[in-house]
């Protein structure tokens, strides 16, 4: 039986770590524990260890699929860039969530522009009601701006 994990306590990283995580960013769905055994010079029972230790520490938070909107019919991706009292900011950035077509919502450290809320649709009607059901929570909108593409890579600081 394994030893229990304590996903609060401080996990430091190390060089087998960052291989596992460097490769799981690029491809995990692509990629086996094999693989990445060979790439770092462990087993694969090595690398399968460290990835549930990874997932008890809360490391990996889960695994998703990358989609591309747009082909699946919600040709309006939108950023949304709010304020929301600083007091109330981490309530109704869960509680924007909860309005049909938001994907994703990122907290700022700000005054002002504390949150980015990123949304789909599949026309205008659409976005506007997203924009009243936003503005219902009690979030002020001080922009929507239509993606154009999202670029990302695997942090670099985590390649062997």
């Amino acid at each position: 039986m394994a030893p229990e994990t304590n996903p609060d306590t401080q996990y430091v990283l190390d060089d087998v770590d960052r291989v596992v995580l460097y490769a799981l960013q690029r491809d995990a769905r692509n990629t086996t524990a094999s693989e990445i055994a060979a790439e770092v010079g462990v087993s694969a029972i090595t690398v399968r260890n460290r990835i549930a230790n990874l997932e008890n520490h809360g490391i990996i938070e889960g695994y998703n699929p990358k989609l591309d909107y747009e082909k699946a019919g919600f040709t309006l991706r939108t950023l949304f860039v709010a304020t929301a009292p600083a007091r109330d900011r981490n309530t109704l950035a869960k509680q924007a969530l909860s309005v049909p077509g938001v994907i994703d919502v990122r907290e700022m450290l700000t005054s002002q522009r504390n949150l980015y809320i990123e949304a789909i649709a599949t026309n205008t009607s659409d976005l506007a009601e997203m924009t009243n059901n936003l503005t219902d929570l009690g979030l002020e909108l001080l922009s929507s701006e239509i993606v154009a593409n999202h670029y990302a890579q695997p942090f670099g600081e985590l390649e062997f």
